[in-house]
């Protein structure tokens, strides 16, 4: 086999060259190696010029050195001077240098000869909805699995109360509770300034305008006050827990905790899903608050309803089962948000571009889930006439 390591080259051998005395003759002279090999060579190959003459002879008894580099470049020029017509003699090259150029011609060759992969065919209309059924089933599947280990690993937990790691719970509940408390109560209130908003010019018409109290106090503490908390906190908190996952399984963190011992659902999935289920019935509270204050405050600005007339209709038009209602959807949407970022970020795969995507996915899958839990939470409610 042809020896591919560059020649060595001496510091005073000079850089690889073409010259062309005469129009059938080409001279070849200096390194023709990868250090050798000159910034303007291409201007040089393009420089060379060819006569009617139907021979062209190719001294390289100068060449000082040759590398695969080298030769790839000179085989390049031989081939293009005997596509153009040429019969090219190439004389002087040593012997080392000769069975190099034709290894590489060879090689060439052969990547020549090697037909292009056929494109593959693009996938048709019920192909793309079958893969993406199958990819549905198979993630919901994989969630289904992720739940049960979930559970097995809290049930573990119960019983052996000292496995439960409560600092990392108090902090998980500070980052999803408390801070998130602005943002929460700020969307909330404004959330009640619409609702009255919309619902004002309707019942002016009418002259009930007390009624606006029912439609704010039933509407938010029943349905949109839950559904907004839990909405700020999967786009939150949901999709810190994918990234926080996410990154550790690139980085083989995960790998490094099922090496020593320490169960990964217990570390990192169970004190997320303990402290959102504890922050965010409060949390849904707050919202309740604020955003019947908000109705409060478009009420006397609308309609004419002073605070004290709103609140004495309040209690009367709101029942503790409507506020207990809106409450007891809270620990079931924070289940779904906490299981689903975990998840999403247990699937990651590859770098930091499936980290963002798995948490693209958390956040959508997770506020998706929780509006079809809020649905079925509405039907179960009507047949129980709650």
């Amino acid at each position: 086999m042809a020896n591919l390591n560059p020649t060595p080259v001496s510091l005073t051998t000079a850089a690889a060259a073409i010259a062309q005395p005469t129009p059938q003759s080409l001279v070849l002279s200096g390194a023709w190696t990868a250090a050798g090999l000159q910034a303007n060579m291409l201007q040089q190959l393009d420089a060379v010029q060819l006569s009617a003459a139907t021979a062209l002879r190719v001294d390289a008894a100068q060449v000082a050195a040759l590398d695969s580099a080298g030769a790839w470049v000179l085989q390049k020029l031989l081939l293009r001077l005997r596509s153009q017509g040429s019969a090219v003699d190439l004389q002087g090259l040593g012997a080392p240098f000769s069975r190099l150029l034709d290894f590489v011609a060879q090689q060439v060759a052969n990547q020549a000869r090697k037909p292009l992969p056929p494109p593959l065919p693009q996938p048709g209309v019920l192909e793309s909805v079958g893969r993406s059924t199958v990819e549905a089933a198979e993630q919901a599947l994989a969630l289904l699995g992720f739940m049960g280990e979930t559970a097995v690993a809290l049930a573990r937990c119960v019983v052996q109360p000292r496995r439960f790691r409560w600092r990392s719970v108090l902090v998980n509940i500070r980052i999803a509770g408390f801070d998130a408390l602005p943002i929460v109560g700020l969307l909330a209130f404004l959330l009640g300034i619409v609702v009255a908003y919309q619902s004002a010019d309707q019942l002016r018409q009418y002259g009930a305008n007390i009624f606006i109290v029912d439609i704010v106090g039933l509407s938010m503490l029943r349905e949109f006050a839950p559904l907004i908390a839990a909405i700020i906190v999967a786009g939150r908190s949901g999709s810190a827990y994918a990234a926080q996952i996410g990154t550790m399984v690139v980085t083989e963190e995960v790998d490094a905790l099922r090496t020593l011992g320490i169960a990964p659902v217990e570390l990192l999935v169970l004190p997320k899903l303990i402290a959102l289920a504890v922050a965010l019935p409060p949390l849904t509270m707050f919202a309740d608050v604020l955003s019947v204050l908000g109705g409060m405050v478009m009420a006397r600005a609308q309609l004419d309803v002073g605070f004290a007339e709103f609140l004495d209709r309040f209690v009367k038009a709101v029942s503790a089962t409507s506020y207990m209602v809106g409450v007891g959807k809270a620990p079931v949407f924070a289940a779904i948000i906490a299981v689903v970022g975990c998840f999403q970020g247990f699937r990651t795969r590859g770098g930091a571009e499936s980290v963002g995507r798995q948490t693209t996915r958390s956040v959508v899958q997770s506020i998706f889930l929780v509006i079809v839990a809020d649905a079925l939470f509405s039907i179960i409610f009507s047949v129980l006439d709650l």
